[in-house]
């Protein structure tokens, strides 16, 4: 059985000549979700969130730093169906830059100075950061049951309101797009359209030497191997994640994997709109005024 999704992330390109016949979906159904903000428009809100919260902790009297360890190539986010044949063939399913990442959290320099402070001033850096102790929650429910929470105030508020305009409705809705697959994710599983573009995709990787059912179990076995290998023989498998991850990307061009499953996901979230459409509207509308604020505060990653 398929292995899903979120079958794609915003801003892969998609490319190719199509070998499977793409299912259509109407033009009202199409204008009926407005389209989400690419990868590229995320990651730079994100780099104006840090910007904006570096400035404010500066301002209360601690230092702060910014997060970039990663170039804009490398940020690339790697989706259920990934078919940017040149990102995998430079990058695999970006197993070495997932090294780099964790290797940078663990250098971290924001937790080790906020330790290095007296216990007086590490609570006025709390404060000052997300309002401590006594800063309000928010809390979003979820489309299929269960909340989630987190706490909001000093600078973390400060950065998110000059972008979103209202933290809390940001946070809610946030939530809700994001998770709203878990209501339609049994149905897509079974959907005839996507089974049989995942079965085409399985056939020509079979060809390709690389006998998978699924893109998940493709990245699955990549992982394993680069696990049994180790650090001794990592260059072998690193070679052996960018042999399958080309094949993998390959094959969900020929096949129009990525455009069938964009379309289908598409269908079952259309679905839902009489009872979540004006909340993901709210959540693009407020997506697109924090992209069109970060534009002015920082500039795009190289």
């Amino acid at each position: 059985m398929v292995t899903v999704i979120a079958a794609t992330t915003a801003g892969c390109a998609q490319s190719g000549v199509a070998d499977t016949p793409v299912p259509a979906t109407t033009a009202k159904a199409r204008q009926a979700v407005p389209e989400p903000l690419t990868w590229r428009q995320e990651l730079r809100i994100t780099d104006a969130l840090q910007r904006l919260t570096k400035q404010c902790m500066n301002r209360h009297g601690f230092a702060y730093w910014e997060e970039r360890t990663l170039n804009l190539r490398e940020s690339h986010p790697v989706p259920y169906v990934q078919d940017d044949v040149s990102w995998a063939r430079t990058y695999g399913y970006g197993g070495r830059i997932d090294v780099k990442s964790e290797r940078a959290r663990e250098r971290n320099p924001i937790g080790t100075y906020r330790e290095s402070l007296p216990p007086a001033r590490r609570a006025a850096f709390d404060t000052a950061l997300d309002g401590g102790a006594d800063s309000r929650i928010l809390t979003a429910p979820l489309p299929a049951g269960g909340a989630i929470r987190k706490r909001i105030g000093g600078c973390t508020e400060e950065a998110e309101r000059t972008l979103y305009g209202d933290p809390a409705e940001w946070f809610r809705t946030s939530k809700i797009a994001m998770n709203l697959s878990a209501l339609y994710r049994t149905d897509l599983m079974k959907d005839h359209r996507l089974i049989m573009a995942l079965r085409a995709w399985s056939r020509c990787m079979k060809k390709a030497g690389q006998p998978y059912p699924d893109p998940q179990a493709a990245r699955d076995a990549a992982r394993v191997n680069t696990s049994r290998l180790g650090t001794a023989r990592a260059d072998e498998a690193f070679a052996a994640e960018r042999e399958t991850a080309v094949a993998d990307a390959t094959c969900a061009r020929r096949t129009s994997l990525r455009a069938v499953a964009k379309d289908r996901e598409r269908y079952y979230r259309n679905r839902l709109r009489n009872r979540f459409g004006k909340d993901l509207d709210t959540y693009h509308r407020l997506g697109l005024r924090a992209y069109n604020q970060a534009v002015h505060i920082v500039p795009e990653r190289d």
